[in-house]
């Protein structure tokens, strides 16, 4: 399976590294393939060396002004022109989306990837790994939208919310 993770290259804490760690380490004992933004900073680095250190395969997707920061020995790596073009690309490439910990450009690639999922544009499995609740008070806006109408499908026919790295792979391994 092609597995795409968004998610930061920021530094992090424990808290966060240690989760997707592990997550990184299910991917390639699975023989899966990250799809991924192609860093080799922060959060990223940390799930491709997993990945890769567990035999999986990476597939890197970066843009032309980031380009510098590039993983240099990923299987495949793309670079694109923007980031339009970017999201468009790993959501091609992938079979299934998994949302990390991030900013601003991973609740973007969150809340895109989710928009053309609830307008029918795929079909792939959406999971947002909530670390260290990171994204509790997300999931409780998500159920008000559900709850008041805001959503054209129910919110589990959209998104599953996991809490370790375990049950989002199991998840994505039934639905993928």
């Amino acid at each position: 399976m092609n597995i795409c993770v968004f998610m930061s290259a920021a530094d992090l804490d424990e808290r966060y590294t240690v989760p997707a760690r592990e997550f990184a380490t299910l991917i390639g004992r699975g023989g899966h393939t990250l799809v991924w933004g192609g860093s080799e900073s922060g959060l990223m680095k940390v799930v491709a060396d997993g990945v890769q250190e567990a035999g999986g395969r990476l597939v890197g997707v970066s843009v032309e002004f980031l380009h510098t920061k590039a993983r240099e020995n990923a299987d495949e790596m793309l670079i694109t022109a923007d980031l339009a073009e970017r999201k468009a690309q790993l959501l091609l490439r992938s079979d299934a989306i998994v949302i990390m910990v991030g900013g601003t450009g991973t609740l973007d690639e969150a809340t895109e990837i989710l928009e053309l999922k609830k307008h029918g544009l795929h079909s792939k499995p959406v999971v947002l790994l909530n670390a260290a609740g990171f994204y509790d008070g997300l999931k409780l806006q998500f159920q008000r939208m559900d709850a008041e109408g805001f959503l054209p499908l129910p919110l589990s026919d959209l998104v599953f919310f996991a809490e370790d790295g375990a049950e989002a792979m199991a998840y994505l391994e039934e639905n993928a």
